[in-house]
C-alpha cells in the first residue's frame, strides 16, 4: 500500500495555498447568509434559530449544519471577538470575518480530502495524486467553495466516506454517515433511493446457500440506525418541526432558478420562447412576449406562454421516472460499481428534472461520478466533457470582470491536465498497418464533443466582452446567462444519455 506522504499531501497543501490567495476574491450573497447564521446562533436562543428574519437570509439548512454554524461561532470567539456575529438587516463586512470564514472552508474541506484518499490508497504514489486530484481539485467545487462561498466541501467528504463505507461492507456505518449527510444539507435526498436500493439488495437479503433470503433484524438495524441520527438531528427541535419544514422545503419558488441551470427545463423555457416569437411572427397574440418571469431573472411562479406550465408534481414525476432505469439495474444487480452508477444517475436526473434547482447542484453529479472517472475510456470522456461544461455553466456566479482571468486560467489548467492524465489512466490498444499493437494516450474524444467543447471559446468571448459592449447597460441584460445555460444544457442531457447507457 502506498504511503499517503508525498503526492497526495503535496497536493492538498498546493491547492490549500491556492485558496489562501484567493481571499480577497469576490464573495456572493451566501458570505452574508453563512454569516447572518454564524450572528443566529450564537446571539439567540436554539429554538428561536428557525424563526428569525431580521435579514432576508434566513436559516434553512437541517438542524446539523445549524450546530456547524454554532459550533464555529463558538470557534471565532477564541479569536478575541473579532468576527462580527452582529444579526443585521444589512450586510456587514471587515477582513477579519471575511478571513476567518474563508478559512474555515479550507479547513473542513481537509474531510474532504481525507475522504477521497481512501478510495485510491491502495494504489502506487503516482497513480493514487492523479486519481485523487481528480476528486479533490474539482474546478467547479473551488468557484463554489473558495469564491463564490459556500460550505460544500466537507459535506462531500461525508458523503464519500459513506460510499467508502458501503464498498467496505460497513453498510451501517455508510447509512449513518448518509443520513449525517441528510441532516447538513437536504439537497442529498435526491440520492436516498439508490442508497435504498442497494442496501436492501445488498445488506437486508443473505445469501444462504444458493437463495436469497430477507433479513427483518438488518433492516430494524439500519432503520434504527438512520432514525437515530434524524432523532439526534431533530430531537431538539421537536416543537418547531412545521417551521423547520416550511424552511427546507419552500416550494414558493418558481420552477427555474433566477440563473437557469443548465438542465431540461433551460431548454424547456428556451423553448418556449422561440414558440413565441413563432407565433408572433405568424400574426398570433403579441402579447405573449409579456411573460417575463423566466427571462429576467426573477425567482417566483413560472408562467409559460406557449408550453403548458409546469408544477412541482411533475418535475417531481419526471425525475422518479428517469432515475427508475437506474435503480431497477441496481436492484437487480447491487454491485458496488452499479451502487455508484445509480447514484450519479440519480442526482443526475434531480438535477435534470427538480424544482428551483440550482446550477451549484451539478457538483452532486460530478463529485461522485470523480470517483468512477476512469473506469474505463468512455466513462472519462463523458466526465471530461461534464467536467468542463458544468464548470463553464458556474461562470455566471462569479460575474466581476477582475476575477475573470481567474475563471480561465482554472477551467483551462483542468481542461488541460485532466484530458492528459484521464488518457492515461484508460490507455487503449489500437492495431497500426504492421499489425503490432501500440498504446494511445489521449481521450479521443469524438470530432462532434472536441467541436461542441471549443464552441464555449466564443461563447465566453461573447457573453463575458462583447455582449457589454454591444448593448447598452440593463439591456437584454439576461441574455448572455440564457446562451450559456442552453448551451451548457445541450452537454448536460448529452453527458445523461451517455452515462445512462453505460450503466449495464
Amino acid at each position: 500500500m502506498a504511503s499517503l506522504t508525498s503526492g497526495p499531501i503535496a497536493l492538498f497543501a498546493f491547492a490549500a495555498v491556492l485558496k489562501v490567495l484567493l481571499f480577497p476574491s469576490y464573495h456572493s450573497t451566501d458570505f452574508e447568509v453563512h454569516r447572518n447564521w454564524l450572528a443566529i446562533t450564537h446571539t439567540l436562543p436554539l429554538h428561536k434559530w428557525y424563526y428569525e428574519t431580521t435579514s432576508e437570509w434566513t436559516l434553512d439548512y437541517p438542524p446539523l449544519f445549524a450546530i456547524f454554524e454554532r459550533t464555529l461561532a463558538a470557534i471565532a470567539q477564541l479569536t478575541g471577538g473579532h468576527v462580527d456575529m452582529t444579526i443585521s438587516q444589512h450586510p456587514r463586512l471587515d477582513t477579519h470575518t471575511l478571513f476567518f470564514q474563508r478559512a474555515s472552508v479550507i479547513v473542513t474541506e481537509a474531510l474532504f480530502f481525507y475522504a477521497a484518499t481512501r478510495f485510491f490508497k491502495h494504489m502506487n504514489t503516482r497513480e493514487q495524486t492523479i486519481r485523487v486530484a481528480l476528486v479533490f481539485c474539482s474546478p467547479g467545487l473551488l468557484f463554489v467553495d473558495n469564491i463564490h462561498f459556500q460550505y460544500n466541501g466537507f459535506l462531500y467528504g461525508i458523503l464519500l466516506l459513506s460510499i467508502h463505507a458501503m464498498w467496505e461492507n460497513q453498510f451501517l456505518l455508510g447509512g449513518a454517515l448518509f443520513a449525517i449527510t441528510l441532516n447538513f444539507k437536504h439537497i442529498y435526498l435526491y440520492q436516498a433511493p439508490a442508497y435504498f436500493i442497494y442496501i436492501l439488495g445488498a445488506y437486508c437479503f443473505v445469501k444462504v446457500g444458493d437463495k436469497y433470503t430477507f433479513s427483518l433484524v438488518r433492516l430494524i438495524q439500519m432503520g434504527l440506525t438512520v432514525v437515530a441520527v434524524f432523532a439526534a438531528s431533530f430531537g431538539p427541535f421537536f416543537q418547531h418541526l412545521p417551521q423547520i419544514m416550511s424552511r427546507l422545503f419552500p416550494f414558493k419558488r418558481g420552477l427555474c432558478h433566477a440563473y437557469w441551470a443548465p438542465n431540461f427545463w433551460a431548454l424547456y423555457s428556451f423553448a418556449d420562447r422561440v414558440a413565441i416569437q413563432i407565433v408572433k411572427s405568424t400574426g398570433g397574440d403579441d402579447t405573449l412576449g409579456d411573460v417575463k418571469s423566466l427571462t429576467r431573472g426573477l425567482v417566483g411562479n413560472s408562467v409559460f406562454a406557449v408550453l403548458p406550465d409546469v408544477t412541482p408534481l411533475h418535475t417531481l414525476v419526471l425525475t422518479v421516472v428517469f432515475q427508475l432505469p437506474s435503480l431497477y439495474l441496481l436492484w437487480k444487480r447491487p454491485t458496488k460499481a452499479a451502487f455508484i452508477d445509480s447514484l450519479v444517475l440519480c442526482g443526475f436526473s434531480s438535477f435534470l428534472f427538480g424544482w428551483h434547482v440550482h446550477e451549484k447542484a451539478i457538483l452532486l453529479i460530478l463529485i461522485p461520478f470523480s470517483i468512477v472517472a476512469a473506469r474505463t475510456r468512455r466513462h472519462a470522456q463523458i466526465f471530461y466533457i461534464l467536467s468542463c461544461v458544468g464548470t463553464f455553466s458556474l461562470f455566471p456566479l462569479i460575474f466581476k470582470a477582475t476575477e475573470a482571468p481567474t475563471k480561465v486560467i482554472v477551467l483551462l489548467l483542468f481542461a488541460i491536465l485532466a484530458h492528459h492524465y484521464l488518457a492515461i489512466l484508460t490507455p487503449t490498444t489500437t492495431e497500426n498497418t504492421k499489425k503490432s499493437s501500440t498504446t494511445t494516450v489521449t481521450l479521443r474524444l469524438s470530432i462532434i464533443e472536441k467541436m461542441y467543447l471549443y464552441g464555449l471559446i466564443p461563447l465566453f468571448v461573447y457573453a463575458e466582452m462583447l455582449h457589454p459592449v454591444v448593448f447598452s447597460r440593463g439591456q437584454l441584460e439576461f441574455l448572455p446567462l440564457m446562451m450559456i445555460s442552453v448551451y451548457c444544457s445541450v452537454g448536460v442531457v448529452y453527458s445523461f444519455i451517455v452515462l445512462s447507457f453505460l450503466m449495464k
